[in-house]
């Protein structure tokens, strides 16, 4: 009896085993970034119920303040779903030749193909950066026009409608140094530029004083993590990746969005091939989507299918992005279909459904069961028409055909609640499904060479050249993998770091094959080349601009090192650099020659025997420029440095240009050799720097002049003797 009393009711009743949504939530729910759904149909109302206390909980634990969000320069963030992930140097987007950016162009195209974007990420540095001394913040101020030429690329972005963030890299650190903290620069960039965000490498969040700052400066801009924000963050990171979050079988939500339904998840898994893993997850949860196709120069396209969903997607979101970013959100409500699975969204009248196929099959008939409301009507969104349908029991048989992997909607108003323009927007949605193909092939592209014709020579007129070949050898390329990979992403490659079988397609990954070195190998046949023994140093050049009256159409950093049109006192015999490839050859024309082929370089520089370094198979000081100065040596410096053609710094002192370019039609690359003087240190992700084996190739992304003229890259010609 005194246990009775004590307990305040029968002990049966509250002995009995508690119902799923009066069991506590996991702790997991804190910290996983996504809330996974049980398999079972019958677990759902009890999880669903789960959630909603989970929510509550975590509120209160955190004493959440949702100030931020409801500020009025914010309100674009939760109608945000579509971003693009913009390298600088597309040549989608970047016109070389002009030097100028091709806003409009790249935005129409986007709309065509993808449904148009809300805002993209201006990426700059990465994987250039370390080449040189220059830091991130100097990448945005060398590109074509400076910052008052990206101010006019902003200004014609927001003038679509599209939002612009810039980059932060905080790893960068072995670089020249600012004046100011990285915060205060990256503050003056978005102030100079009016960027309305900043995007976060490799950070699951910034600082408050980041915040703080950026309000200081300029209203409405936001945060965005690329690594999974902690829940606690949300109140002040408007936005976050979803990147590579593992979903459940049955479609879970994401935990910061439930928590937050104004905060914005852009899910993305740059290396796949098959993006509907992702397009489930944001349709499913009302979350948006980020497209990287040139992945820091590795061309990883949208295939025909994931292009269509989107299309259908976001012409829906965005219309009706109150739903997505309110509180009247049921995940996993009923459908009639196996592998099909539903959020319901609720909203003044309006209840819209989410819906997408799991399965590779084709779902026909009736999708969902919608309890019927009076004077409604119903609507098929992804199809653009209306149903036609008599309740039935209480409810409103909503039919669909879903494709394969494919997505549904259907909504449910009265009439006022449907718009003015409701019927235009149906149309619309008709004529985007119209064209929707449903081809989930990879869309490769052709990496195409562009080999500039040799210039023949008389044997007699090659001084300072060394005569070489004919020859055949096997030829073993060395490189770092990296995001950029190397000639076309699909050669056989053998590790060096750790040794196994080869690889075949090859794709750089983020796992345990980045920053090890591959081997490539292939036969190569050469005519007789003659090469110079020497760099060409600034005297020569010097009198290469006296001679010819070259000058470069775009003359950005261009000589940057030189003073009053002259090379610097004392440099006169040191390698010239600040000249880029087009330069390089400009001056090999007029002297009648070429630039090495990359092939021909590396025979040069480790002969018959294939010495690993121009002097021997083992590094040794002394024998080269190791970075011991802080810059440029004279070319003849180090004669125990010596090729076994008698040829001169062909490791360390700079890299050089060879006769490699190649482009895919998004990314244009040449391959340089030799390695230099400099060395960013503090972070893998830098290029390599310091003296290279003679087998190296580092792939360099080509940008403009203004950025491809470096002080580490010079180079020396070539002529072929047939």
């Amino acid at each position: 009896m005194l246990r009775r009393h004590f307990l305040g009711g029968s002990a049966a009743a509250l002995l009995r085993k508690p119902s799923p949504a009066e069991q506590p939530f996991p702790e997991s729910w804190f910290k996983s970034p996504v809330i996974h759904a049980p398999d079972d149909p019958a677990e759902w109302p009890a999880w669903r119920e789960k959630l909603t206390l989970w929510r509550r909980e975590a509120k209160a634990r955190l004493n959440y303040d949702d100030s931020l969000y409801r500020r009025d320069d914010f309100a674009w963030v939760p109608s945000s779903f579509a971003c693009c992930f913009l390298m600088l140097f597309d040549e989608k987007f970047l016109n070389r030749e002009r030097g100028t950016y091709m806003v409009d162009e790249f935005l129409d195209e986007g709309e065509r193909e993808f449904g148009g974007w809300d805002s993209v990420v201006l990426w700059h540095a990465y994987p250039r950066i370390g080449l040189d001394e220059r830091n991130q913040f100097d990448f945005y101020r060398d590109m074509p026009g400076g910052l008052d030429g990206l101010r006019e690329a902003t200004r014609r972005f927001q003038a679509r409608g599209v939002r612009v963030f810039l980059n932060y890299n905080p790893w960068d650190t072995g670089t020249r140094r600012e004046e100011v903290s990285d915060i205060d620069a990256l503050v003056r960039l978005v102030q100079s530029l009016g960027a309305d965000g900043i995007f976060l490498d490799t950070l699951h969040r910034g600082s408050a004083e980041f915040r703080a700052k950026l309000d200081s400066v300029r209203r409405g801009v936001v945060l965005e993590s690329e690594l999974e924000l902690p829940l606690e963050n949300v109140k002040d990171h408007h936005m976050s990746w979803a990147q590579g979050f593992i979903d459940s079988r049955v479609p879970g939500v994401l935990r910061n969005k439930w928590f937050e339904r104004r905060h914005m998840q852009h899910q993305i898994r740059r290396w796949n091939h098959d993006h509907t893993d992702e397009l489930h997850a944001a349709w499913m949860n009302g979350s948006g989507i980020m497209v990287w196709e040139n992945v820091f120069g590795s061309w990883v396209g949208w295939n025909a299918r994931d292009r269509s969903i989107l299309r259908s997607m976001l012409p829906i979101q965005r219309r009706y992005w109150q739903l997505f970013a309110g509180e009247g959100w049921t995940p996993l409500v009923p459908t009639e279909m196996p592998g099909v699975y539903a959020s319901l969204w609720e909203l003044g009248g309006i209840r819209l459904w989410t819906v997408v196929n799991r399965t590779q099959e084709q779902r026909e008939g009736v999708v969902i069961r919608a309890p019927h409301v009076e004077r409604a009507r119903y609507f098929d969104l992804i199809r653009g028409r209306e149903i036609k349908a008599s309740p039935k029991a209480g409810a409103v048989p909503l039919p669909g055909s879903i494709r394969p992997r494919g997505i549904a909607c259907f909504l449910a108003a009265a009439g006022p609640s449907l718009g003015p323009d409701f019927e235009r927007f149906l149309q619309a949605q008709a004529a985007i499904d119209a064209r929707a193909d449903f081809r989930a092939g990879f869309p490769r592209r052709q990496v195409s060479p562009r080999l500039l014709g040799s210039r023949a020579r008389e044997r007699g007129t090659l001084e300072g050249m060394v005569e070489i070949g004919p020859a055949r050898y096997t030829m073993t390329v060395e490189f770092r993998v990296r995001e950029t990979g190397f000639y076309t992403g699909q050669e056989y490659c053998e590790s060096v770091t750790n040794p196994g079988p080869p690889v075949q397609d090859y794709r750089p990954a983020s796992g345990a094959r980045m920053f090890q070195l591959d081997r490539l190998k292939r036969q190569v046949k050469l005519a007789p080349y003659a090469i110079d023994l020497t760099p060409v140093t600034n005297a020569q050049f010097a009198e290469f601009l006296k001679r010819s009256g070259y000058r470069p159409k775009r003359t950005a950093n261009f000589l940057r090192h030189w003073k009053n049109g002259a090379p610097p006192p004392g440099l006169e015999d040191h390698p010239v650099v600040w000249v880029d490839l087009d330069d390089a050859r400009a001056y090999a024309a007029w002297a009648g020659k070429r630039l090495p082929t990359e092939e021909e370089w590396q025979y040069a520089a480790q002969g018959p025997d294939g010495l690993r370094y121009p002097w021997g198979n083992a590094i040794r000081h002394g024998v080269c420029n190791a970075g011991q100065t802080g810059g440029t040596t004279p070319v003849k410096a180090f004669p125990g440095g010596r090729s076994p053609f008698g040829c001169w710094d062909m490791c360390g002192n700079t890299w050089e240009w060879t006769e490699s370019e190649r482009s895919d039609g998004r990314t244009r690359f040449a391959i340089i050799r030799g390695g230099s003087y400099f060395e960013a240190r503090g972070s893998r992700w830098y290029m390599d720097g310091g003296p290279q084996p003679c087998n190296f190739a580092a792939k360099m992304i080509l940008i403009w002049p203004g950025l491809d003229r470096c002080s580490t890259i010079g180079f020396r010609c070539a002529v072929s003797l047939l």
